[in-house]
């Protein structure tokens, strides 16, 4: 008895995770898309303003594969995502330097502008909705 009431503590527990997680994410959505973008675009963007080039003045960008283990979207809809991105002039893609096969994806300085709107706008979201 005691483990069937552990076990639907645990479910009960999920499932609220489950919904906050939904409706922080609508939020984010709600409030992004006055900007152009959703919650995934975002993402991408925080991941890519993370990287410095060498001499620390942009963004030398990730490898795709390196992006889709900091997001949580598949590789096919990342690739989408990101050519979506491309187009609004956000991001560029450029070949590896070090596996021509690679493919790296960088902030543009519309993209870093960009970032630096919708940063904050983010960021009171996540407040608003999971702070304590």
């Amino acid at each position: 008895m005691a483990a069937k009431k552990a076990e639907q503590a645990l479910v009960t527990r999920w499932r609220g995770i489950l919904a906050l997680h939904a409706r922080t994410q609508c939020e984010l959505d709600r409030a992004l898309h006055r900007h152009g973008l959703c919650g995934s675009d975002f993402e991408v963007l925080d991941v890519l303003a993370g990287t410095l080039d060498e001499d620390g003045s942009g963004s030398c960008g990730y490898r795709v594969q390196q992006i889709s283990e900091r997001v949580h979207l598949s590789q096919s809809a990342l690739s989408r995502l990101v050519a979506r991105l491309e187009e609004d002039g956000l991001v560029e893609r450029s070949m590896c330097p070090e596996d021509r096969r690679g493919v790296r994806v960088a902030l543009t300085s519309k993209g870093r502008v960009m970032y630096g709107q919708v940063l904050p706008v983010q960021r009171a979201v996540l407040h608003r909705m999971l702070a304590d």
